[in-house]
């Protein structure tokens, strides 16, 4: 690699669902709009597509579908998340046999590996599929921190090909910056400071707020990657409310409450998760009207 595979802004999309089954009409028109706000790249079923919660059928589904909706529009990093290693190969398989782009594929959750477990498991869907494959490392969810040196280690391998970063740890970025491999993938997964990300050498974002402000998201990067920084921090001001307030409960249960104030799906949410409580809604509406979202 040159440069970076992945870069820009990617939206980890939400996953629309409708008396209890997937809205595939929904979620086909959630794409159309983000491809239509100017943004880079679509997650589908990451951690903000409640992936956790659908079936290994459904799974594949919204990963097909939403291949053959973005149509090589933008890129597709089809989320693969397991806490096993052979189910996580059979999602990257799958994710390649349908046409993405590539794989995001998070630490094991739970069972939490050491550092070298760590490395066998990247290491083992690097050598089972060859498809791009973005590590991603959110210790708050999962309870395992995936180190720096690790990381490094990782960038090396043929299809290992960048990161999502959601510790909104910015001294990360330099230090990853300096020792992974050249053209090495750098993504925030943390909107509240991928400002700073960029301006500490990353490439993009993987994002919950661009499900619900696409164009003001894309803005702020090309403004940034354009050198107006004056300008990038006019669009982090309106931005900065909304980037707390979906996460005023629990993640994506306000970006959905948002989503069908717009009229663009259901609020319908899949337990352990709920609806959106009522308390936090007054702060969305205030983070939307400032953002300039649904004018």
């Amino acid at each position: 690699m040159t440069g970076p595979l992945f870069k820009g802004v990617i939206t980890a999309l939400i996953t629309p669902f409708r008396d209890g089954k997937v809205d595939e009409t929904a979620f086909c028109q959630l794409i159309e709009r983000q491809i239509a706000g100017g943004v880079h790249g679509v997650v589908p079923v990451g951690t903000t597509g409640e992936s956790a919660t659908v079936s290994v059928d459904e799974h594949k589904r919204i990963v097909e579908l939403c291949v053959n909706t973005v149509a090589g529009r933008a890129r597709v990093i089809a989320g693969a998340g397991a806490s096993a290693t052979d189910k996580a190969i059979d999602l990257v398989r799958h994710a390649k046999t349908v046409g993405a782009d590539g794989a995001l594929v998070v630490t094991p959750y739970y069972n939490r590996p050491s550092q070298e477990g760590l490395y066998a498991h990247f290491a083992a869907i690097n050598d089972a599929v060859q498809l791009p494959v973005v590590l991603y490392n959110v210790p708050g969810r999962t309870g395992v921190d995936l180190a720096d040196a690790t990381t490094a280690r990782l960038s090396q391998l043929p299809n290992v090909v960048g990161i999502k970063d959601a510790t909104g740890d910015l001294g990360r970025i330099s230090r990853q910056r300096l020792d992974c491999a050249e053209g090495f993938s750098l993504i925030s997964g943390d909107d509240p400071s991928w400002l700073g990300y960029l301006a500490h050498g990353g490439h993009g974002v993987i994002s919950v707020t661009s499900n619900v402000a696409p164009r003001a998201m894309a803005d702020l990067y090309e403004t940034t990657i354009a050198g107006n920084w004056d300008g990038a921090r006019a669009v982090q001001d309106r931005l900065i409310g909304l980037h707390k307030a979906l996460f005023l409960d629990s993640s994506p249960s306000p970006t959905k409450y948002v989503l069908a104030k717009l009229g663009l799906c259901s609020e319908e949410i899949r337990l352990p998760l709920v609806r959106c409580n009522d308390a936090a809604k007054p702060s969305i509406d205030a983070a939307l009207a400032v953002a300039g979202v649904g004018e």
